[in-house]
């Protein structure tokens, strides 16, 4: 079974936050209020009214399907308060529907493996045709997943869809149906006597008998595979009909219209070793021959590479050839490959609308000979190879059609798992155009437009290649690990304008270091990509002054692409080379180091459920005659009694027993750190309390079991909680950090490639140390326009001649990244510095109004005993924008490394 990625998992837990919010405040509330965690701003669009409709935004081979699998339980118990839900999975074509309908219900799949997970064997998995055979016995019973395109709902006359139909089979399902549940379904139409003979007119306004009545009664969460291809009226009248409980919208590129609830970043796929980053880019100007050379050639150097490699590995180019037409057609690449390439016939297959020499072929297998995979538009949907390492596109970059599609599938990395050589870490593009930054412009653009990158993204992970000796020619990779490289030689800017500039006023460092070349859209200024910063940023301002308003932000956002370019390009990481090892807090326990992780703290309570009292404040539910609430710490949960009929609530809490509710309960509330039996025992304690001494009927406890578990989880944690700050405190002058001897075992190391980014640094400053090609999240100005306190700061790190290189530290990302612990959970500080001399410099910055609050006591507190305890190979430092003696925090990071 496939475990999660933290990405996955934190997106997500997102998802469930949100739909649990809007279970007791309105939707675009709740999406407001999720927003504005993650630092953003956006309205919500209310297409669906009170439904909610949200969109996961993941990335080419981020593995969203994967990920609305497991969505389906989730959501089930958020909003529907069950645990056997009914969804409705739509996709874009009838291809991609027959390989999920397959995938989820073959046992063996991950995709199944994900349902498992939550339901066991209660699932049952149909197509529209199949799913006459569902049982009204099993509606409540199992999870049921249906599997439907897009277009067998999205249609204005229902009479011409299937969907839409009377059938008497389904009449089992509507019986004793009250009249208050009819509202919204579709009813017999004159137009349905004209196509369905059996129907008379006896029979109109008549119930349909339907598949989308069917769903309308169950209330489906809605799966949308690929949400952004349809946004039309039309789509939403159709999905309108049959009565969803929640739209989860899944897509690499949204568009206008979906609510994107949450974003996952291209660092956070690398990372986790799902993709291959960077692209690694070569243009060819002299065309398709050379391009096709030094792809083999590349090609050449990775499968020596893959020698090397544990796991079996064999590098595939994928050839986009032109058209029909061209010069370089399917087959005169084939016989340029034999003739011109030397490569034998038997390692080329063509895949094409008309030939199709890869069905049937198992390119995983070492017996397969394939390593060139000739096309021209895209491969057909599904297809996946994640040993494709190169493209080639032969086509004119400008003109090349479906190109972004087969770079999608040169980046899915092998077994989801990093290669121990490096150059198999990597993507490789080589594309026929006449300079770098027009080949990489063009690959942003797709990249973005097409692949669900941000654009600040792209300019960080497309690098040009590197040329190194190879025989025959061009096409080599970076070095391989613990090598280092010599400055790398980074490209000339080039800044396309609308426009000839007026340079009549441009200072003469600036006037030295350009070159304008007039061109049929305006001119291209041509800046040496080793211009000095200053130079740089000079040179933005000059050129910007003399554009019309509306083409300054795009001046602005091609310097931006430069800069982050050039400090990919120069990052240490990306270079080869490494950072010093971060010791990390230990205690001694019984004789043995171990590091104070969150089950050190716990244990270090020494705490029992069985000894605390039995209490659920702010748990409540009110019945009445016609609705039931629940109250969860203010957050209201109303249910009317017609609700519940819906959603067989009454039926289902009929025949609960003390026994079985507690029994859900433990599953839903189970603590790694809280043995079953204590749980049990606390359980049954609490079920006996809140319906002897608080009143609550076990049929109002199971109804709200869902709800009953969260406040449970809630308590236990603060009961944890508590003891954990007992505990923490007495023991937080017996931690230390680890002898040099013990270090390898004791300690944080930055590694190369795991990053996870977000909300990437896009300022106009250039930092010159930073150990990675991006930083996270560090904002150049605040929203008054003032110079952000974390930027000051970050510069300051980066400007002091001692400090050899940092990084911006993420919050929450325990594996890669440096923390210490506190009494009740990590602190992530925000920067880590290697000084020159192999000391590490930790620095944790706070605004005015936080330098004093309880946290700040506490992480003062354990970053002086971190470096006390370090015998001078730590220093620690908590800035403030001033500080006691008034210094500003450039002078505060000097007095440190004094």
């Amino acid at each position: 079974m496939l475990t999660l990625k933290t990405y996955q998992q934190t997106a997500l837990t997102v998802l469930t936050q949100f739909l649990t919010a809007t279970r007791s405040k309105p939707v675009a509330d709740a999406y407001a209020a999720n927003l504005a965690e993650q630092s953003r701003s956006e309205p919500y669009q209310a297409l669906f009214g009170d439904t909610p409709c949200v969109c996961l935004r993941v990335p080419t081979g981020g593995g969203k399907t994967i990920m609305a699998a497991h969505a389906v339980a989730l959501a089930g118990k958020a909003v529907l308060d069950s645990d056997a839900p009914v969804a409705l999975w739509l996709t874009p074509s009838d291809t991609i529907r027959s390989q999920t309908l397959e995938a989820l219900a073959n046992a063996r799949h991950p995709y199944r493996q994900a349902l498992a997970q939550h339901f066991g064997d209660r699932v049952q998995v149909c197509d529209l045709e199949s799913l006459q055979t569902i049982s009204p016995h099993d509606v409540g019973k199992a999870a049921i997943v249906i599997v439907a395109t897009i277009q067998s709902f999205n249609i204005t006359d229902t009479a011409k869809r299937n969907v839409y139909s009377f059938f008497e089979e389904l009449a089992q399902h509507f019986d004793g149906l009250p009249p208050q549940l009819t509202e919204g379904m579709e009813k017999v139409a004159e137009a349905d006597l004209a196509v369905q003979p059996y129907l008379t007119a006896k029979d109109l306004g008549r119930v349909k008998y339907s598949v989308a009545n069917w769903l309308h009664r169950q209330q489906p969460i809605v799966i949308v595979d690929e949400a952004h291809n349809n946004r039309t009226d039309r789509f939403f009248k159709s999905l309108s009909r049959v009565n969803p409980s929640c739209i989860i919208e899944m897509t690499a590129t949204p568009v206008p219209g979906n609510n994107v609830l949450y974003h996952v970043a291209a660092q956070e796929l690398k990372a986790e070793q799902m993709i291959k980053l960077p692209i690694v880019l070569a243009e060819h100007p002299q065309g398709w021959k050379e391009c096709l050379q030094d792809a083999r050639l590349t090609r050449d150097r990775l499968e020596l590479a893959a020698q090397k490699e544990t796991d079996y590995v064999r590098p595939i180019v994928l050839v986009q050839a032109q058209p029909k037409g061209g010069e370089a057609t399917v087959e005169v690449v084939r016989k340029h490959l034999i003739d011109q390439e030397q490569v034998p016939e038997d390692q080329i297959a063509v895949a094409t609308g008309s030939q199709k020499e890869l069905d049937g072929i198992d390119l995983f297998d070492p017996a397969t000979p394939i390593r060139y995979v000739i096309t021209v538009e895209a491969l057909k949907e599904g297809w996946d190879c994640s040993f494709a390492y190169v493209l080639a596109s032969l086509q004119s970059v400008n003109s090349a059609k479906d190109v972004e599609q087969l770079l999608g599938r040169v980046l899915r990395m092998p077994y989801a798992r990093n290669r121990s050589q490096d150059g198999l870490n990597k993507a490789y593009a080589h594309i026929v155009a006449n300079s770098f930054a027009e080949a990489a412009a063009t690959l942003k653009d797709r990249m973005v437009q097409n692949m669900g990158f941000e654009r600040l993204e792209t300019a960080s992970i497309i690098i040009p290649q590197v040329p190194l000796p190879l025989s025959g020619g061009a096409g080599g990779t970076p070095p391989t690990r613990g090598t280092t490289s010599s400055a790398p030689v980074i490209p000339d800017c080039h800044i396309e304008l609308p426009q000839m500039p007026d340079t009549q006023h441009w200072p003469d460092d600036v006037m030295q270091a350009v070159k304008i070349v007039p061109t049929t859209q305006g001119a291209t200024v041509l800046l040496a990509g080793a211009t000095s910063h200053e130079v740089l940023a000079q040179a933005e301002v000059f050129i910007s002054q003399v554009m019309p308003a509306k083409a300054r932000e795009k001046v602005k956002e091609q310097f931006a692409a430069h800069r982050a370019m050039r400090q990919a390009m120069r990052a240490p990481a990306q270079l080869g080379l490494s950072f010093a090892r971060i010791p990390q807090l230990c205690l001694n326990l019984e004789g043995h180091h171990e590091m104070v992780e969150k089950e050190t703290l716990s244990s270090l309570g020494d705490w029992s459920l069985l000894d605390q009292p039995v209490q659920l404040a702010g748990f409540a539910i009110t019945e009445t005659v016609n609705s039931f609430e629940i109250d969860v710490n203010g957050e209201k949960v109303k249910w009317r009694h017609i609700d519940a009929q819906q959603l067989h609530l009454n039926d289902t809490a009929s025949y609960i027993t003390e026994a079985g509710l507690l029994n859900e309960l433990d599953k839903d509330v189970r603590q790694p750190d809280v043995g079953q039996l204590q749980m049990q025992a606390y359980l049954l304690k609490m079920l006996r309390h809140l319906t002897a001494d608080r009143g609550i009927s076990l049929t109002a406890l199971f109804r709200a079991r869902f709800q009953l578990a969260q406040a449970l989880a809630k308590e236990i944690d603060r009961l944890r909680g508590l003891a954990m700050i007992k505990g923490f405190q007495g023991r937080l002058m017996d931690m230390a950090v680890p002898s040099l001897a013990e270090m390898a075992h004791y300690s944080f190391q930055f590694q190369p490639g795991k990053y996870p980014a977000r909300q990437v640094y896009q300022g106009s400053y250039e930092f010159n140390k930073h150990f990675y090609p991006v930083i996270h999240d560090l904002r150049e100005k605040t929203g008054a326009g003032q110079v952000a306190e974390e930027f000051r700061c970050a510069q300051a790190i980066d400007s002091y001649s001692k400090v050899k290189q940092w990084v911006r530290n993420i919050e929450r990302q325990e594996r890669f990244s440096f923390w210490l612990p506190t009494s009740s959970d990590y602190f992530y500080p925000d920067f880590v510095a290697e000084l020159e001399d192999g000391r590490v410099l930790v620095v944790e910055y706070k605004g005015e109004p936080y330098k004093t609050n309880d946290d700040s006591r506490e992480k003062m507190q354990v970053g002086h005993q971190w470096e006390k305890s370090s015998d001078g190979r730590c220093l620690f430092l908590f800035a403030v924008e001033r500080d006691g003696n008034g210094r500003d925090v450039f002078q505060q990071i000097a007095n440190k490394l004094m």
